[in-house]
């Protein structure tokens, strides 16, 4: 049966990077060896083991060298992925206890590795957070390089492939996509993997189409089967129809006209038609992430997470190690304003020690966040004063996340004065006047805002959580998740209690959550008096664009309509009469907007 012949089938996967191409299908074979457990009771053949897999982390750690040496001038901000893969090369839970494995149960050095890869692929499956799953894959991606060199596995190199093809592949390590030749590679897709991941972000930085996450592509797929990679959607179309091949040509040729627009147009400024001033700002997770921001159009950064460089590592990061990052990322947006978000861990986002090996029976409602870094006053301290150094070189904003009272600002602020102080006496280069916020994402802050606008200069709603523990409702589970409505009457009365406490103090307030980013609701966040949005990079040119068409004036109407409405679905059907027209007109100018 030929491609032609053969019956359509479409995977559903994760959008890892926007576009869409079509192709003849690659299999990436990373050739699958078997580990075969071998008992070493003999002293000099366990010194032997220890020294085939000093010698594998060695050469691995010279592979990476080479890697980052040569890494092509577009991809050099994305040096520090591999960097970071240089340091879990010595990190305890792979290095460390792979060589206790080795010598406490007298086995071969693979069988170890291999052994103490699944353990950490399986401490992170049951994480909800996607990014620090991602965080997991780093470890398994450096863990089978050392495996592979183990068993002397020639490693793959993409940069060998000379058609104009799609990769097929289990999974894709950073280091492998970082050698992607545009003019022979098309976009890839893979089983694992999802938006968050390294490989998902170097595919954004080199603009090829990527679906990630579809489980069993290289079950469905065969080499030079015929492909439609939709990255946008997150679709992967395997031997498709002609009228499926002509529907998402038009798609792409419809895409690619569009684009050049579509970026110059994010740059301009988001104003009302009555002449509202409305900021734009990007979240972003890691310091490479502001050059997208500001591609994409960002006025600035209104959430920078900082819990990256804690994850997945034996040790804290040092305060001249995030320092760096800071004063890299500040200076990259300077004059941009940058708000950095202190360290917001454990609940979900597990570090390594972080709660000494106990873990919560509900993390969610545990020691995580300004709870976490109160108790822990020394890896606190560290960060802020970071921040404050990082602060000499641009336009600093520090954002304390998870606050449920009173007494946590006040103790926040009181180490960041103690901060400022030690950093005036010890000469070391620093501003102070940074303006300090809080998160609003309990109800607890809502419903003590009017206090806490006295003691900060900004409030950043994070909505996700909000709508979480507002309505009970863990999103991340599959049998309630329908019940997660951002439309919900209580969320919405709790937006506008904010909104105004803000208006009355005179306390800027942005809403930093998913619902930002999400075009349908942006008329009832402009309506409830939010003046500053903050989302993901690459939704901010689809909601600068429909900015600049609304009356800020009509969403307040529409605002005062919608608080008296008794469900989520009252309003999402008013939206949906009232602006679909003018949401669909966005989708067909503004590809991100994609169905």
């Amino acid at each position: 049966m030929t491609d032609r012949e053969a019956e359509e089938i479409r995977l559903f996967g994760i959008g890892g990077s926007p576009g869409i191409c079509i192709g003849k299908a690659y299999l990436v074979d990373k050739g699958s060896v078997d580990v075969v457990r071998r008992y070493t009771p003999e002293k000099k053949d366990l010194k032997s083991e220890v020294k085939r897999f000093k010698a594998a982390v060695k050469k691995t750690r010279d592979e990476l060298l080479g890697i980052i040496e040569n890494t092509p001038e577009e991809l050099r901000q994305h040096v520090y992925v591999f960097e970071t893969h240089l340091q879990l090369l010595k990190d305890k839970m792979l290095y460390g206890s792979t060589m206790d494995t080795i010598e406490r149960e007298h086995v071969n050095a693979e069988w170890a590795l291999k052994k103490n890869i699944a353990r950490i692929r399986s401490m992170f499956q049951d994480i909800n957070d996607a990014y620090l799953k991602e965080r997991a894959l780093d470890i398994v991606h450096v863990g089978d390089r050392i495996l592979g060199n183990l068993m002397g596995a020639a490693p793959v190199n993409l940069a060998d492939i000379n058609a104009r093809v799609i990769l097929v592949a289990k999974d894709l390590s950073p280091s492998e996509t970082s050698q992607i030749n545009l003019k022979k590679i098309k976009g890839f897709v893979t089983d694992r993997g999802g938006k968050t991941s390294h490989t998902s972000i170097i595919a954004r930085t080199l603009e090829i189409p990527a679906v990630l996450g579809l489980e069993n592509a290289t079950r469905v797929v065969k080499n030079d089967d015929l492909l439609v990679v939709d990255g946008l959607a997150g679709i992967l179309i395997v031997h498709p129809t002609e009228a499926t091949l002509v529907d998402f040509e038009e798609r792409s040729m419809n895409y690619e006209a569009h684009r050049s627009a579509f970026i110059r147009d994010s740059h301009l400024p988001a104003t009302t038609r009555d002449g509202v001033s409305v900021q734009v700002l990007g979240n972003i997770e890691q310091p490479e992430e502001a050059h997208a921001a500001i591609k994409y159009g960002a006025d600035g950064i209104g959430l920078y997470r900082t819990e990256f460089q804690y994850l997945s590592r034996a040790n804290f990061p040092s305060e001249q190690e995030l320092f760096v990052h800071y004063r890299d990322t500040v200076k990259a947006l300077s004059p941009r304003p940058v708000t950095i978000r202190t360290l917001d861990i454990n609940g979900d986002k597990a570090i390594q020690g972080a709660n000494n090996g106990k873990a919560e029976e509900n993390p969610a409602l545990g020691m995580r966040a300004i709870r976490y870094c109160l108790k822990k006053e020394a890896i606190f301290t560290t960060q802020l004063r970071a921040i404050l150094r990082a602060a000499a070189h641009g336009d600093i904003r520090i954002l304390f996340p998870m606050i449920s009272s009173i007494d946590e600002i006040l103790a926040a602020k009181n180490l960041l004065q103690k901060v400022t102080a030690e950093l005036k006496t010890q000469g070391v280069p620093y501003d102070a006047a940074v303006s300090v916020g809080v998160m609003i994402e309990v109800p607890a802050a809502v419903h003590i805002a009017e206090e806490l606008a006295r003691e900060v200069d900004f409030f950043s709603i994070g909505t996700n959580d909000l709508i979480q523990y507002t309505l009970a409702i863990d999103r991340n589970n599959k049998e309630v998740a329908y019940l997660y409505q951002p439309m919900h009457p209580a969320i919405l009365r709790m937006l506008k209690h904010i909104t105004q406490v803000a208006a009355r103090t005179g306390t800027r307030v942005c809403i930093c959550g998913e619902m930002a980013g999400e075009p349908l609701y942006t008329p009832v966040l402009l309506g409830l008096g939010v003046r500053e949005f903050s989302l993901l990079p690459q939704n901010i040119p689809p909601v600068k664009s429909l900015l600049r068409i609304l009356s800020a004036a009509e969403t307040a109407g529409l605002a005062a309509e919608i608080l008296s409405f008794p469900s989520a679905r009252d309003v999402v059907d008013l939206l949906h009469r009232r602006y679909g027209g003018l949401l669909e007109d966005k989708a067909d100018e503004t590809p991100a907007a994609h169905p």
